[in-house]
């Protein structure tokens, strides 16, 4: 199933509800509405095995409301931590993985599908990019989980976008990665979350990301260098995950380029659905347009592939 936060057919706050093929079904009468949207969709996650048969019928049965009369929104606002992985793709011809590490990313940076990333007004010599991620949408409380129990505590997948401040080579900024990574809309996240039965197999799906119609990202995550069963022992080993936490599995840096006023991005992961936002600077800088030939990205046509032969 695909969940999502909607707003439409009469309903002045964001309500949840499923995407199907005839549109999307309402279920603010099925799950228990929380005080806030994001604690809504936390309820659902949590009570979803026993509304499982009601969930079924409804994406039959239920009304469809056509997408074009509503608007869907952060299918969570809020979580309440996105870990994002650092440098966990063979990029670069490398041949030795990287530690496995993560930071945390501001929860208040999530927009959603049809927001505006906004640029910082600041005058630092930065330059914005885009970094297009598989993440995982966790159910908890989940602590210590094992690498053969990873199952257990992922509900689900959504598609998200790290959006960078980036100065000299791969720092965000003089203070470390999460500073340049947390500016308001920064984490724009949807359009909706598949549940884990949907994708058995979440190390072997399409990451795409274009900038106003320029492919950047192309992607593979079975080119991972730490896969998604390590990812849920590290960070549950570290802290107690909970339900409607996520995890952004990061990105593979091949293809990274400059966001800049007035675009028009999209992230589409396969199995999970496609989104599209606008880019707007208030201070209007430019930047050579298209992939960034620098230290994070050398691949001019944005695919290719280094994953070493033979690695795990």
């Amino acid at each position: 199933m695909r969940l999502v936060m909607f707003e439409g057919g009469g309903e002045a706050e964001p309500v949840p509800g499923l995407l199907t093929e005839r549109g999307v079904v309402n279920l603010a009468g099925a799950v228990d509405r929380g005080y806030t949207s994001q604690l809504t969709m936390q309820n659902l996650i949590d009570g979803f095995e026993r509304l499982r048969p009601q969930l079924e019928k409804l994406a039959v049965e239920g009304q469809a409301l056509p997408l074009d009369r509503v608007r869907l929104r952060a299918p969570l606002a809020q979580p309440g931590k996105i870990l994002c992985c650092i440098a966990n793709y063979w990029e670069h011809a490398q041949r030795e993985p990287r530690p496995l590490n993560m930071f945390l990313k501001n929860p208040e940076a999530v927009v959603g599908p049809g927001d505006t990333i906004v640029l910082p007004e600041f005058t630092e010599p930065w330059i914005f990019m885009h970094e297009a991620e598989l993440a995982l949408v966790i159910k908890g409380p989940a602590k210590k989980v094992s690498q053969a129990n990873w199952r257990n505590a992922v509900f689900g997948y959504t598609c998200l976008i790290d959006v960078s401040a980036r100065g000299e080579g791969r720092r965000t900024w003089k203070a470390g990665s999460w500073l340049g990574k947390s500016f308001d809309t920064f984490a724009p996240i949807g359009p909706c979350i598949t549940t884990s039965d949907e994708i058995p197999e979440p190390n072997d799906l399409i990451v795409r990301f274009w900038d106003d119609g320029q492919l950047r990202h192309n992607y593979n995550t079975d080119d991972m260098e730490h896969r998604v069963p390590e990812l849920i022992e590290f960070a549950s080993t570290v802290m107690t995950l909970n339900t409607g936490d996520v995890i952004a599995c990061g990105t593979n840096h091949e293809g990274l380029g400059a966001l800049q006023d007035g675009e028009t991005v999209e992230i589409e992961i396969q199995q999970i659905g496609r989104m599209s936002l606008k880019v707007r600077d208030p201070l209007k800088r430019h930047w050579e347009r298209g992939i960034y030939m620098g230290a994070d990205s050398t691949n001019p046509e944005a695919v290719r592939r280094h994953r070493p032969q033979g690695a795990a």
